[in-house]
């Protein structure tokens, strides 16, 4: 049984709705965490593209103004040389290098709110797999199958990911949010 079609229904299903629907509970918390540790693999490769592609069109966007500013320095050039009909091919040149930059731009500001869409769903999908993985934990030890270690989490919440290793990124945030609390409450 597919419990999720999309990322964003494994944000907005709550889990518990899923487990009531099921007869065995323990399978089904084994599934859908299985589908929620599929949807995070893809959100992570969605993140990771949306990175790779971000960066190149910042590339660009750098290129573009370098060679809008070469084509002024000619301009320059070519004027001060006596050149005035070389000159204005130049600055046309330029515009239209200029043009092109100010397109990257609007393509940078988009891809870069499109970033930050897929990182807020990669971490609500981190998020949505750590509460699976409490509610399996507490169904195996209400059903006294209890493994005797738990696994280690697969969320970027400061908690170890698979092989250990924690997201500095979030860990920072953490960190920055209990700094904040104890501001807050005058213990900092």
């Amino acid at each position: 049984m597919t419990y999720y079609g999309r990322l964003s229904d494994i944000v907005s299903y709550r889990i518990d709705d899923l487990l009531e629907q099921s007869p065995d509970r323990t399978t089904a918390i084994a599934r859908i965490i299985a589908e929620i540790e599929e949807g995070l693999a893809g959100a992570r490769r969605s993140v990771g593209g949306a990175e790779k592609s971000l960066e190149k069109l910042r590339t660009e966007l750098v290129e573009r103004r370098a060679q809008a500013d070469e084509w002024g320095q000619i301009a320059r050039k070519e004027l001060t040389a006596g050149n005035e009909e070389a000159a204005r091919q130049a600055l046309f040149r330029k515009r239209e290098t200029a043009d092109l930059a100010a397109g990257i731009e609007q393509q940078v500001a988009a891809a870069v709110s499109t970033h930050s869409h897929l990182t807020t769903i990669l971490r609500a999908v981190e998020a949505r797999l750590a509460e699976a993985r409490r509610l399996q934990q507490d169904l195996l030890a209400s059903a006294g199958d209890m493994p005797a270690k738990p696994k280690k989490r697969d969320s970027s919440y400061g908690r170890p990911r698979e092989g250990g290793e924690v997201d500095p990124a979030r860990q920072k945030d953490v960190e920055d949010d209990l700094d904040a609390l104890r501001r807050e409450l005058g213990q900092g």
